[in-house]
């Protein structure tokens, strides 16, 4: 299982929201580049690097500083915030990132997504975000009628190859994983799981690592890791890295 640290980008900083609301961001460095390369240091084997500005206005606004991220780093990017054209995926795949993932287009236009899943295959991930398991869009600002778990199957269908997936009720917050949730989006699919949102100590590392048998191959890790409630090295340990 992979441990996946988390930079998120606003206004061109790395923060952390509580609950993806914009108005809780927490500045963790000035410079996410910065920030970046101390989690490869540390051993990180992915990077989760999410435009917030991008998100919140539907396309990309932090791509100069994703582009110094993936040129200073070795190992592989995958980035995500107002990725909803073909167009702008593939740009961002040109600057070098491994994976990008889409949420909301594929919410609006299962077409798109469909076209996306086909054109990038492993390298379109869908990130499906969840309050009270039901989907949620525009950087997570609005809340559907559908079921997370649904709409996973959905995305299946049409060929995601992989599904991120936060429990927005529980990010931020430290107060642990929502293990129920994660397991039955696990067990749902056929497809490798993400888990994220909650992650406050070792173990919520241990109890997502029971869930790999069913699905759950990594897991991405934000708040935690800046305020040191969870030392990188223990979770890369107790994953099996």
């Amino acid at each position: 299982m992979q441990i996946i640290p988390a930079v998120d980008i606003l206004g061109g900083r790395c923060v952390r929201l509580l609950q993806g609301r914009f108005d809780q961001a927490t500045v963790f460095a000035d410079d996410p580049v910065e920030m970046a390369i101390h989690w490869a240091s540390l051993g990180a084997e992915r990077l989760h690097v999410v435009d917030l500005d991008g998100a919140r206005n539907g396309q990309p606004r932090n791509t100069e500083t994703v582009a110094r991220i993936v040129r200073a780093l070795e190992i592989p990017v995958q980035l995500g915030g107002g990725i909803r054209t073909l167009e702008t995926a593939q740009s961002m795949l040109d600057l070098g990132v491994d994976r990008v993932t889409i949420g909301t287009s594929a919410v609006l236009d299962g077409g798109l997504a469909g076209t996306m899943f086909k054109a990038f295959g492993e390298q379109v991930v869908l990130a499906l975000d969840a309050r009270d398991d039901l989907v949620a869009t525009h950087g997570w600002q609005e809340v559907s009628e559908q079921k997370a778990v649904d709409f996973a199957r959905e995305m299946e269908a049409l060929g995601a190859r992989r599904i991120i997936h936060t429990d927005i009720g529980h990010e931020g917050m430290l107060g642990g994983v929502n293990l129920a949730a994660m397991e039955r989006m696990a067990k749902a699919v056929d497809i490798p799981v993400i888990a994220a949102g909650g992650v406050a100590t070792i173990e919520d590392i241990r109890n997502l690592k029971e869930l790999e048998p069913y699905g759950i191959e990594g897991v991405i890790v934000g708040k935690a890791l800046y305020t040191g409630s969870l030392d990188l090295h223990e979770a890369l340990a107790v994953a099996g890295r």
